[in-house]
């Protein structure tokens, strides 16, 4: 939460390391690791940076295409949000 000792940042810039880190966060049992951490990522990340996460996440064979507990990808999920088309548009590069 921000507040005035800790004014929000949006355009701060992601090293490597931080983007890399959302590559060991751990699930929810029952939820798939690849799953969660594609959520997560898409949470809390800008598209440009998202984009960088996905070209890890592939080169670490990490699937793309993880589902939820209710059989849903990440893309099926964010197709209905409004500022999901960036990060739909950063998986289709990973095609």
């Amino acid at each position: 939460m921000s507040g005035p000792s800790q004014p929000k940042v949006t355009n701060e810039e992601w090293s490597d390391q931080r983007v890399l880190s959302f590559l060991c966060l751990e699930p929810a049992r029952g939820i798939s690791a690849d799953y969660h951490a594609l959520e997560a990522a898409y949470r809390h990340m800008r598209a440009t940076d998202f984009e960088r996460f996905l070209k890890f996440f592939s080169e670490a064979g990490r699937n793309l295409d993880a589902r939820d507990p209710r059989g849903r990808t990440l893309w099926d999920v964010i197709s209905a949000h409004r500022h999901g088309t960036a990060f739909i548009e950063a998986r289709q590069k990973q095609d």
